[in-house]
């Protein structure tokens, strides 16, 4: 049994190296910091994505925009427009719609327009921003390099407001007791 504590003792692994600074406790510290910095660099390198500019604020900044690549989000909002192999979509982002001059291949992903029928695709466009587009008389426009669906658009059935039917029934009842009662008097 003193052989093995002996043993034990010995083992070079265990006695401290009076030549060495870094503790153990200094050692995991480090681990841990870097592990820190690496999860916080690639969980903001993984969250860096194009945040949409709002049509206001193209509009209102037109100048400084104007012949760069912008990410626009809005809803697609009226007729898709087809000229030979190109086409204009308009986007409305709830205060401003802009029209987009993209390729007629890209417009297959946007199945619902918005109007009174339907609610429109939410589409997301890369583009170049033109402050006063050469090619098409001096527009204010984006032209489309692509386009992500973001939210699927759908139909939205047209409904009766029964208070409304109610009141021209009601009225057209009146209308039929007052012509009877003239009818009446007229004999």
């Amino acid at each position: 049994m003193v052989k093995s504590k002996i043993q034990i003792l010995l083992n070079p692994k265990q006695i401290p190296n009076p030549k060495s600074k870094l503790s153990r406790w200094d050692f995991e510290f480090g681990i841990y910091l870097v592990l820190l910095v690496a999860f916080v660099v690639l969980g903001f390198t993984l969250n860096c994505f194009a945040q949409p500019i709002s049509s206001t604020e193209l509009i209102n900044n037109a100048k400084l925009y104007d012949g760069k690549t912008v990410v626009y989000e809005g809803e697609a909002i009226g007729d898709i427009m087809v000229r030979g192999q190109f086409a204009w979509v308009n986007l409305n982002d709830g205060k401003n719609a802009i029209g987009i001059w993209l390729g007629k291949d890209l417009t297959t992903d946007i199945l619902y327009t918005g109007s009174y029928k339907a609610k429109g695709d939410w589409i997301e466009v890369v583009g170049v921003f033109n402050r006063a587009c050469a090619q098409h008389g001096g527009d204010l426009d984006l032209h489309a390099k692509s386009i992500r669906k973001t939210s699927p658009g759908r139909q939205t059935p047209e409904r009766l407001n029964l208070g409304k039917r109610n009141l021209v029934l009601v009225l057209l009842g009146i209308l039929c007791l007052v012509w009877i009662l003239r009818q009446l008097k007229l004999r």
